[in-house]
């Protein structure tokens, strides 16, 4: 094949490499526009695990490149005048003009053509001049080639929020450094690390609000970097902040970071007959933001990609068409997972100030773990020492011993009311209650899990009236026969457990009337529907009844059914009361703007569509006990054009807490059949991390977490004080028994019913572990 890459970067340089390797008979040239000793930024970063793939695709270049990079294994965290270090991170730094002039030897080495100063404004045409079969568009993060062709790329470009300047410094660093310093306007952060003998990397960064405050617009380029040497002048041991960005004017070194997401990275142009493709690789295709240190980590995967797929498919042009696709399904998949650690990064630093108000060491702890790659257990692997040491701080601010604790089983206390851990059995609907009345199935199923070790057991959304419910199926509180179903369920758990159970009220609204849910989910009765109310006169979907928009008068007799189930609720013992205002029901429905189109006091401005779920709230609060918590549950994002967002949440939340809310228990969608989610691990946890440190009140985590190790990184960092747990509690009753046994934890409070069984049990282990040892000496 004839092989044209445009763009001598990383992406170009090394692809054009390995395909010569390939197959010498390869035609390969490669054009920059540039000089071979041009380069701007400093030194690049990848991790040990990039190199073994470098190792195992090229090793001329890997042992080059292993001569001259700089490694090390520790993160060092400055906050607050202290240093947190952890180690086992495994990076190599190395500068980018070296790897550059690594990969250019190489390719002249192996045969490669190397065109500098090659400006192309004409892939076109350079396809022609060198009767390309193939293209490769590598020419970077403001690729012409992606513009010319956007309407097949369809690139999405998010450009960022901070401001940043790439600078160096004869500063060496032992460790890869982020150093946090306040001013009088606002937060300002570095990422330094070294990268050869005497050079490193320093990279200032902060939010576009507090550049422009600082006066940075308005610097010149010598101004600028005098302030940063000024303020992170504890960090550089006397040395100055240098640039090699001498082409820019004034405050241009100063830039946003874009972020870059092609739906597709082929296109194909018929020349003289031909059909040529042009495909996006490195930065051209997608960026991952410099704070997890992947640019040219993609950059170098993509070129082994797709070589790759050529070794194996056949590298001839009959073949481009299955390889292409091949390399496109396969790489855009493993590109998202690093896009979306890069995403969960970049909104870390941008938002630092909202957790400047976690001490150092969780501070620290929820750097290391902002991208959400890097979990509990793996910091466990990387540095023992370091985790156990942040796990028995952890646990002393809990009021246990200093000793390590995995972070979910510290306590939490909440008023009056103690949790022996920080984990929920999620509200779950059963569907097996009948006209409202729990019965021996909700004994079981409630008592199994308040057995099985979690510290709290909601129960199902329960209705205040009969309208209320979401099905024939659905628990309801309102008759004293109800109370008197719920009393026994919660005097057993008080009974024969350690939990504490909960009472979770809602009010269907516009989702009632609808089939249980093992038969047409969602979708209305064949018969015996019952009238809906709704803040609106909008069907939940297009064969569920229109809903009967609710008068002054609807809205006091709702409130006064919930006012009473409350009471009930009390008498019934239970220990915990939340209200349902999430989910499309009756009150979440009054949140959101997708179904709340009322014009008096009730609608309109999101105070106003807060105010009746508000209403209600305060006066549950006036009859439920001052020393039991209350929360909220809330959909902090609609997902959908026009509803509620992130930002809206934050401020729903703040209105429930001066109303009295303690814990607000973040959920999201479902308010409409029109939302488009994001699924993922952990996928809602954001939501309750910004809630929680930037409202200042406890939150509730929900949706996708279903591992010890999630719970424990999320209540280590500070995202949220518990953990709901849904789908695992069903497969499962005792989870939480048994993920402390995965993890190895004895002190989780066993049921006393179930100590001589846990006694035999580890009777038995410790007695096959004795046997076990004995066989190994005896070999």
């Amino acid at each position: 094949m004839r092989i044209t890459c445009i763009g001598g970067g990383p992406a170009g340089l090394y692809f054009a490499l390995l395909m010569k390797k390939q197959n010498p008979t390869h035609e390969v040239t490669v054009l920059e526009r540039n000089r071979p000793d041009d380069t701007f930024g400093w030194g690049v970063v990848f991790s040990d695990q990039t190199l073994g793939n470098l190792e195992k695709a090229d090793f001329p270049t890997y042992a080059q490149i292993s001569r001259a990079f700089h490694h090390w294994d520790d993160i060092e965290v400055h906050f607050k005048g202290q240093t947190i270090r952890s180690s086992g991170h495994g990076f190599i730094g190395i500068g980018r003009k070296k790897l550059l002039n690594i990969l250019q030897d190489r390719c002249r080495e192996l045969g490669v053509n190397l065109v500098f100063q090659a400006e192309v404004t004409d892939d076109e045409a350079i396809a022609l001049q060198y009767q390309a079969d193939l293209v490769i568009a590598s020419d970077g993060i403001n690729s012409r080639v992606r513009k010319k062709y956007e309407s097949t790329f369809e690139p999405d470009i998010e450009v960022r929020k901070c401001r940043f300047v790439w600078l160096g410094t004869h500063q060496r660093f032992d460790a890869f450094t982020f150093a946090f310093e306040k001013t009088e306007w606002g937060w300002f952060q570095a990422h330094a690390y070294q990268f050869d003998a005497h050079t490193s990397t320093f990279i200032v960064e902060t939010p576009e609000a507090v550049w422009q405050k600082a006066g940075l617009e308005q610097m010149s380029q010598e101004e600028g970097i005098a302030f940063c040497e000024k303020l992170f002048a504890r960090y550089l041991g006397g040395h100055r902040l240098m640039s090699n960005a001498a082409h820019l004017r004034g405050s241009a070194i100063w830039i946003k970071f874009p972020r870059v997401v092609c739906k597709t990275w082929v296109h194909w142009n018929t020349l003289n007959g031909r059909e040529i493709p042009v495909v996006l690789m490195g930065d051209a295709a997608h960026t991952a933001h410099f704070s997890i240190g992947s640019g040219t980590k993609l950059a170098l995967e993509d070129a082994i990609e797709l070589a790759r797929v050529f070794a194996r498919v056949g590298d001839s042009p009959v073949h481009l068409q299955q390889v292409l696709h091949e390399y496109q399904a396969t790489r855009s998949v493993e590109v998202l997972k690093i896009q979306n650690a890069a995403r969960n990064s970049t909104e870390w630093f941008e938002n630092v100030e909202r957790y400047t108000g976690l001490e150092a060491p969780q501070f620290a702890y929820s750097l290391l773990t902002r991208s959400q790659r890097i979990s509990h257990e793996n910091l466990r692997l990387r540095d023992k020492t370091y985790l156990e040491g942040y796990e028995s701080w952890l646990a002393a601010r809990t009021g246990l011993p200093p000793k390590p604790v995995p972070p979910m089983f510290t306590p939490f206390r909440l008023r009056k009311l103690s949790l022996k851990n920080r984990v929920v059995v999620s509200p779950m609907a059963m569907y097996s209650a009948q006209d409202g009345l729990v019965n021996d199935f909700h004994l079981v199923h409630l008592g199994a899990r308040a057995l099985g070790g979690a510290a709290l057991v909601f129960s199902e959304m329960t209705a205040p009236s009969p309208d209320g419910r979401i099905t024939p199926g659905c628990a309801g509180l309102y008759s004293e026969a109800h109370m008197r179903a719920y009393k026994r369920i919660v005097d057993f758990v008080h009974q024969h457990t350690d939990a504490k159970i909960a009472l979770q009220l809602g009010h269907a609204g516009p989702k009632g009337s609808t089939q249980v849910g093992w038969e047409d989910e969602s979708e209305p009765l064949p018969e015996g529907n019952w009238p809906l109310l709704a803040p609106s006169p909008i069907p939940y979907g297009p064969h569920n009844q229109t809903p009967r928009a609710m008068t002054p008068e609807d809205m006091e007799r709702v409130k006064a059914d919930f006012v009473r189930a409350a009471r009930w609720g009390v008498e019934a013992g239970f220990d915990w009361l939340e209200l349902h205002c999430a989910h499309g029901y009756l009150l979440s429905a009054f949140i959101c703007p997708l179904t709340n189109r009322r014009t008096d006091e009730y609608g309109g401005s999101l105070e106003n569509r807060c105010r009746y779920p508000l209403e209600v709230f305060k006066a549950l609060r006036a009859v439920w006990p001052q020393h039991l918590p209350m929360s909220v549950r809330i959909s902090a994002h609609d997902w959908a054009p026009g509803g509620n967002t992130p930002d809206d949440a934050v401020e729903i939340a703040r209105m429930f807490k001066e109303a009295g809310c303690d814990l607000i228990d973040v959920s999201s969608g479902q308010t409409t059949r029109l939302a488009r989610p994001v699924y993922g691990r952990m996928y809602q946890t954001p939501f309750a991390d910004r809630i929680r440190n930037e409202v200042k009140i406890a939150t509730m985590a929900v949706g996708a977490i279903f591992e010890a190790d999630h719970v424990n990184s999320i209540i280590a960092a500070g995202r949220a004080d518990l953990c709901a747990i849904a789908r695992p509690h069903l497969s499962d009753p005792h989870w939480t028994l048994n993920q402390a046994a995965k993890l190895g934890y004895r002190e989780v409070g066993w049921p006393k019913q179930y100590l001589a069984g846990k006694a035999q049990l580890e009777r038995n282990l410790a007695r096959a572990q004795a046997e076990q040892a004995e066989e190994l000496a005896a070999r």
